[in-house]
């Protein structure tokens, strides 16, 4: 599924949940899909923010990413493994949101993806930003990381909506 399909995808799965599946926990530590959702959401902006940094800064950056981020770009996602953030990165998401707030805000967010998408590929790639666990990455590299962390959401979908069953 490409990068950006895969945004639209989730979007249209929010019709099938009900609120109350939406909000379920069905144990301690363990993500409603409304959270993953809002997760999903705002790190997506985050990628995003950065991307725009990028887009108006014009200091070059000579630094590059990190082996962790070099394999996960060659590979084109993340590996199919659970990652665990550090705690102080680990506050649990929103879980209070309606489906309508949901919908808006992935539509919200689908239109900041659009406003980019024609832009991205004439952003210098020798200006970045740093991201914690994959060093400096540029406009492009932004652009392409919301949609390898959507698809890395994709087997954590699968499970939660197995758990509500």
């Amino acid at each position: 599924m490409s990068d950006s399909n895969i945004v639209y995808h989730f979007k249209s799965e929010l019709q099938n949940y009900s609120l109350g599946q939406l909000r379920y926990i069905s144990e301690e530590g363990v993500w409603s899909i409304g959270q993953m959702y809002d997760h999903l959401i705002l790190v997506a902006h985050e990628y995003l923010d950065n991307l725009e940094i990028c887009a108006t800064s014009t200091e070059k950056q000579p630094l590059g990413k990190t082996k962790f981020g070099e394999e996960l770009f060659k590979n084109g996602g993340f590996p199919p493994i659970k990652i665990k953030l550090p705690d102080e990165l680990n506050t649990p998401p929103n879980n209070s949101d309606s489906k309508e707030e949901l919908i808006n805000r992935m539509n919200e967010l689908i239109q900041r993806i659009n406003q980019w998408e024609p832009r991205v590929d004439n952003i210098n790639p020798s200006i970045k930003v740093e991201h914690g666990g994959l060093g400096w990455l540029n406009a492009k590299e932004w652009y392409d990381l919301v949609g390898m962390h959507f698809r890395h959401h994709l087997r954590q979908k699968d499970e939660l909506e197995k758990r509500m069953q």
